[in-house]
């Protein structure tokens, strides 16, 4: 089971025949995604030059796969997530502790929220972003890579 970040749906939404590829070879096994990156993907629709064409282009993928919600599990699993990745990443000193930013860390809070719907629901999150890697040293998260930008280059 998968649950695809943003990047690889924004591949998607772009016919990306790798990723397109992939999800053929995979058959039955479920791929979804979450409500966070489906407000990263409206939101993107939102900043484009054509913003009523890509909205549609996102709410008929949208309509094509399973969206998981943010529930109370899932907030725990976050909560969880991140005092683990402050424990690991973080500073030592406890005054230092009380104020971190957890993006200076090298972590974005929507990447969270995603690795916490994987981890409430058991997915793989399938990412190009390398701080999910680094949240495998700090949690059980697991993590795959079906595209890169290099892949592109």
């Amino acid at each position: 089971m998968y649950l695809l970040d943003t990047n690889h749906c924004s591949k998607l939404l772009s016919g990306h025949p790798g990723i397109s590829r992939k999800l053929r070879s995979l058959g039955d096994v479920l791929v979804a995604t979450c409500v966070v990156v489906r407000g990263e993907l409206v939101y993107m629709a939102e900043k484009s030059a054509n913003p009523a064409e890509n909205r549609a282009v996102v709410e008929r993928f949208l309509d094509d796969i399973e969206v998981f919600p943010i529930d109370d599990k899932t907030a725990d699993a976050y909560g969880e997530l991140k005092a683990a990745i402050i424990a690991r990443f973080g500073p030592r000193e406890k005054a230092k502790l009380r104020r971190i930013d957890i993006e200076k860390l090298g972590f974005r809070e929507n990447d969270l929220w995603i690795a916490a719907v994987a981890k409430r629901h058991g997915f793989a999150v399938v990412s190009a972003d390398s701080d999910f890697r680094r949240m495998q040293l700090a949690g059980d998260l697991d993590v795959e890579t079906w595209w890169t930008p290099a892949a592109d280059s």
